[in-house]
């Protein structure tokens, strides 16, 4: 019953925020001229730096505070991660042996039932099996915000006048909440009890009566490596994804490497800047696919997120597309906003 109510509640987190924020942005992308007033009202809530409407500054805050999502995003990941991973292996072990071909087909979708939240069908292997996953998934994640964080100090130097809505700062906290907790919000009851037994049996017997847990390394990775194909394939296009945000983040950031250019906009050039305006959004988006295809696909509340981050990332990218275009006559005519060929 509690593993219900907290699948429930993260979905219907993203529901709510799919109705609240992209729901709007969907209908201010409709191409009319009567919903102008609106498309304002939209972009001023959602715009950011350079998109952000010269009117919209009420309620701003600079846009450097983005590193205080990869701070919680760091933090709360880690900690996700921690307690999971030693729940896994702790109450979860896989071996070899239980691996057998007619776990394949099943490990392979990733689970019993696309979209069910019961496992009452799952065998203690599959069950086993889920739990890894997320262990996996949490790991990609961790990576993923770990180099943001690095990066927000290191590689971004946001203009002085950039700034961002309020109400896009909440957002942003949400999402590094919530986003780490989808990928494993169908076991995290089980693990949280698992701690909280773990912390009382501490506080019952004492520091001096309670035995060091045994670690082995060995044990604690090996089952990562029993996974099947479709988190590997996943892990791949993650990985694919997360390199190349990193090269055209250090593209962005080596703009503004001199003070007098700290106010100033330049075409960047590199990677696939050739192809596209905004390639860090597209590769958001490519590594968060790769997220979903190493999830199995088996819950929604991990497609509500990927939708969330297509959906949001899409209309920054159009936005920001049509700012260059404005902004520089001599802007390149074969980019497109940030899917190759198509937009």
């Amino acid at each position: 019953m509690v593993e219900l109510e907290i699948v429930w509640l993260v979905r219907g987190a993203w529901i709510t925020v799919w109705i609240v924020s992209i729901l709007p942005l969907v209908i201010a992308s409709i191409p009319t001229s009567k919903l102008n007033s609106f498309r304002e009202l939209v972009l001023s809530f959602a715009g950011r730096g350079k998109i952000l409407h010269p009117s919209s500054q009420k309620f701003t805050i600079p846009q450097k505070c983005f590193a205080h999502f990869y701070v919680i995003g760091v933090v709360w990941t880690s900690l996700l991660l921690a307690a999971t991973w030693m729940y896994a292996c702790k109450m979860a072990p896989l071996s070899s042996e239980e691996f057998q071909l007619s776990d394949i087909a099943s490990r392979l979708a990733g689970g019993s039932d696309v979209f069910s939240v019961h496992k009452s069908n799952m065998t203690p292997v599959e069950h086993r099996f889920k739990v890894w996953r997320a262990v996996f998934l949490l790991l990609l994640m961790e990576i993923h915000v770990l180099r943001r964080l690095i990066e927000s100090f290191y590689v971004f130097k946001y203009s002085p006048s950039a700034r961002m809505h309020i109400l896009g700062y909440f957002a942003g906290l949400f999402f590094y909440v919530t986003a780490p907790l989808s990928l494993c919000s169908n076991i995290a009851p089980e693990v949280a009890r698992f701690v909280g037994n773990q912390v009382a049996e501490f506080i019952a017997n004492g520091k001096s009566h309670t035995s060091a847990p045994e670690f082995n390394l060995l044990s604690s990775i090996s089952p990562l490596m029993k996974l099947g194909s479709l988190q590997w394939i996943g892990g791949a296009i993650f990985l694919w994804g997360w390199i190349h945000q990193r090269r055209c983040h250090a593209i962005l950031g080596s703009l503004r490497e001199n003070p007098s250019q700290a106010k100033e906009y330049i075409i960047p050039y590199g990677d696939w800047f050739r192809m596209v305006s905004s390639p860090h959004f597209l590769a958001e988006i490519v590594l968060y696919a790769g997220l979903l295809i190493a999830s199995g696909g088996t819950d929604i509340s991990i497609w509500l997120l990927f939708g969330f981050v297509a959906a949001n990332l899409t209309y920054a990218a159009g936005e920001t597309h049509r700012w260059y275009l404005r902004k520089f006559e001599n802007y390149p005519a074969n980019r497109h906003a940030i899917f190759p060929y198509v937009y």
